[in-house]
């Protein structure tokens, strides 16, 4: 599959602190790639550094094949970037809003009106054109916010703790327009998150811890190295479970056991059936990875 962003022994320092140190991967088209990291990790150092916003001090860059200091116009309009905090103008209407950025890439006139259409029925604000920013939710205001980044149809979107201060059904709003976007356009997504389950939905997850990759892996690749299955016994009583010889802990309905992997869960089953009369197998989730990788819990906040 073609890469269309390639990162080879990525150096960034600020005096003492080393930001990035010797960091590589690649993004492949049309995946959503997650990138995660605690605050201070080299998630925000790295975006820059993609973007043409910071000069790295050592590596290579390609976006689409082209470095961007070589090539800084082209890689630029390979990009659309949705930054955490919103960058709109928030006294000017959404269209306002939308002509103003489009004309910085020469998107004018019917061209621009042709593309805003596009994008309003993606992300379903036709409504919404009219009223100022300002007046908008903080889930609509995300939706112009991607729909701000689309305008010159980039190749890849990078979103920055795109859901950040979203209640949850907005949160489940902005991720079905997300997906939209990445089948009706072929999007490329390249996003920062402090929610493990949008990252559990990734194609392919890179974990930074101090400026260096500390592991990489598609989702079920790292919970099946860092994280164990969890059974759930219902219906037992707690002698029962002490039979099976293994760590367990009472939950509300019945008792969780810890097991390293399907295999030992599927084993423990066959040697105590009549224990196993009603229960649930689940695997270890993104949370359970991230803090077996870095040894600290990922919680919400800004970089």
């Amino acid at each position: 599959m073609e890469k269309v962003i390639e990162i080879k022994n990525l150096y960034k320092s600020y005096g003492e602190i080393k930001a990035v140190q010797d960091i590589s991967f690649q993004v492949k088209k049309g995946e959503l790639f997650a990138f995660l990291g605690l605050n201070g990790a080299g998630k925000s150092t790295t975006i820059s550094i993609i973007c043409g916003q910071l000069k790295k001090d050592g590596g290579s860059v390609s976006i689409g094949g082209k470095d961007p200091d070589e090539y800084p116009e082209a890689t630029k309009r390979a990009l659309g970037v949705v930054f955490q905090s919103s960058v709109l103008d928030k006294p000017l209407s959404v269209y306002d809003n939308l002509k103003t950025r489009a004309a910085l890439y020469g998107i004018m006139g019917e061209a621009f009106e042709k593309r805003l259409q596009e994008l309003a029925k993606i992300l379903d604000f036709e409504a919404l054109l009219r009223r100022p920013v300002g007046k908008l939710s903080g889930g609509q205001r995300r939706r112009i916010d991607i729909a701000r980044a689309l305008l010159h149809k980039p190749e890849i979107l990078i979103l920055d703790e795109p859901t950040t201060g979203l209640d949850p059904q907005t949160r489940k709003q902005v991720w079905s327009v997300i997906e939209n976007l990445r089948k009706k356009e072929g999007m490329t997504v390249f996003l920062t998150t402090h929610y493990m389950e949008e990252a559990a939905e990734a194609d392919y997850v890179v974990i930074l811890d101090n400026g260096k990759i500390a592991a990489e892996g598609t989702p079920l690749q790292l919970k099946n190295a860092y994280t164990g299955d969890f059974i759930t016994l219902y219906g037992v009583t707690e002698a029962e479970v002490q039979t099976l010889g293994a760590a367990y802990e009472k939950t509300a309905d019945g008792y969780k056991i810890s097991v390293p992997d399907t295999h030992a869960a599927t084993a423990l089953i066959l040697q105590h059936p009549s224990v196993f009369k009603d229960y649930e197998i689940v695997k270890g989730k993104m949370d359970d990875v991230f803090l077996a990788v870095t040894g600290k819990a990922l919680k919400g906040g800004n970089e």
